[in-house]
């Protein structure tokens, strides 16, 4: 019995290095889209600004 519940703990240390590798890869990928998309994340993102500021001057 104390076998298994080695070997079940240790599976469940591992699944915890496994869920960090994960998110790292998830970031990475997010990084990576964000510089491959850079010019039409900022041109959104200032079109965004200026409708923002142009409607509050309506204000």
């Amino acid at each position: 019995m104390k076998k298994r519940l080695k070997g079940l703990s240790e599976l469940l240390a591992e699944e915890d290095g496994m869920g960090t590798v994960e998110v790292i890869l998830i970031i990475v990928v997010f990084v990576g889209l964000v510089i491959i998309f850079k010019n039409q994340i900022t041109s959104i993102v200032e079109s965004l600004f200026e409708k923002i500021t142009r409607q509050t001057e309506k204000i």
